[in-house]
């Protein structure tokens, strides 16, 4: 079991380093001309689409930082039989670096209609809700981006339940470790 994990860990290690990139980029003023809302502020019921936290500046921030890692993962690092032995499946012969800035993009994408119903329940971005909300929405905001990255990484390596349960609870952890970091830097505006 420590390998699969050890596996699922390296296999999400380009979109965990372009949510690392994107906190920077929003630390830096980075790539600002993109940091304005995918939804450019339409309405629906009166409420916002997506709200002004879902940018194109992360999309394509994470874009950008998992397609280099994926890069060097699928180039340099699959040299050194360590790495390659952390691999599910042959990354030398992915178009790594493509592969991995979709695979950014559509897990921020696919954070998208979590948002959408949020703000039509009257959520604002950045809070979890309340009552049976929160703990929902709580763990959507954990985990919602698997499903995107997911549905990529389906073209390149075998899914089964347990590498997504392991990459859910993964990013359990990493959301808060990078949550906390981020608002330590200044990166976020809250700790959650």
């Amino acid at each position: 079991m420590a390998g699969e994990i050890a596996r699922i860990a390296y296999l999400f290690l380009p979109l965990i380093a372009g949510l690392i990139f994107h906190g920077f980029c929003i630390r830096f003023g980075w790539l600002l001309s993109l940091a304005k809302p995918i939804d450019r502020g339409a309405t629906l019921r009166g409420r916002p689409l997506f709200g002004a936290n879902k940018t194109w500046r992360g999309v394509v921030a994470v874009a950008l930082g998992s397609g280099l890692v994926l890069f060097l993962q699928g180039g340099w690092l699959h040299g050194h039989p360590g790495f390659r032995g952390l691999e599910l499946t042959d990354y030398a012969a992915l178009p790594a670096g493509l592969l991995g800035c979709v695979l950014g993009a559509a897990a921020m994408l696919s954070e998208l209609p979590n948002s959408l119903v949020k703000r039509q329940l009257g959520i604002a971005p950045g809070r979890p809700g309340s009552g049976l909300w929160e703990f929902l929405f709580y763990v959507a905001d954990q985990i919602d981006m698997l499903v995107g990255a997911w549905l990529v990484l389906a073209l390149a390596v075998p899914v089964t339940f347990t590498r997504i349960a392991l990459s859910a609870v993964l990013f359990v952890v990493v959301h808060q470790v990078l949550s906390w970091a981020g608002y330590a830097l200044g990166m976020r505006r809250s700790a959650r």
